[in-house]
């Protein structure tokens, strides 16, 4: 995706915080890895377009829901917001914390096949659950799972994840927090080898992934608890 925005390693924005790199862009802005001048701190920059942050409805949204569940580790931490001007138009700075790590998309290149073993691909989808969980029981949804938007920092005997880009719009229902456990499953169903290895998968795959079926999803797993209690007792041996 091209840039809109031109900020340049070394420039300054809102007289506080120094440009390092461009990290990516999406529908409602670009992100930026910045430091405090003050502090030496390294942050993040999300750098919203006008036209996606219409009276800065969208920004104030995204940090309230932010700030709502700011006790979730699997999330980034919203600090504050900031206005600069830009071609003589205000734009909203959204600064979050920064967080080292890869996409799982490109994680997973790494590995041979690019997909991962069996046993790393339960521990993904267990530390995915863990955290979808602690959303869902504060009321609120992620609405937006996928590998590129997740975030691999350590990889122990578990996996350490960072979560971005909450879909902000629209209250958390039933139907809201399914689309989540679906797409977990769809999560681990890609990184094990998605269609290509799912045949030969054991049978313990194919009861967590059900065929990628929501009905199916739905009925084994009704809620995140539902499956990460799945996930801890069933026997891997």
């Amino acid at each position: 995706m091209a840039k809109i925005f031109n900020f340049q390693p070394g420039d300054s924005i809102a007289g506080k915080y120094e440009i390092l790199s461009y990290l990516g862009g999406g529908w409602e802005g670009e992100v930026y890895k910045i430091r405090e001048l003050n502090t030496r701190i390294e942050r993040a920059a999300k750098i919203f377009f006008p036209k996606r942050n219409i009276r800065n409805r969208t920004a104030t949204m995204y940090a309230k829901k932010l700030h709502k569940l700011r006790a979730c580790p699997i999330l980034i931490q919203y600090h504050t917001f900031e206005t600069i001007n830009y071609d003589d138009a205000p734009v909203t700075v959204f600064i979050s914390e920064y967080v080292e790590g890869e996409l799982l998309s490109t994680y997973l290149s790494w590995f041979r096949g690019k997909k991962l073993p069996l046993f790393q691909g339960i521990h993904l989808l267990h530390a995915l659950t863990v955290g979808v969980e602690s959303i869902h029981h504060l009321g609120e949804y992620h609405g937006d799972l996928h590998s590129d938007n997740v975030i691999v920092q350590r990889l122990g005997l578990t996996f350490d994840l960072k979560l971005l880009d909450l879909f902000h719009w629209g209250r958390a229902n039933k139907d809201s927090r399914q689309d989540d456990i679906c797409s977990i499953i769809r999560i681990f169903y890609d990184a094990i080898g998605g269609p290509k290895s799912y045949a030969k998968h054991p049978p313990w795959v194919h009861d967590i992934c059900c065929g990628l079926k929501r009905s199916l999803i739905a009925q084994k797993f009704k809620t995140a608890s539902e499956l990460r209690i799945y996930l801890e007792t069933e026997d891997w041996s």
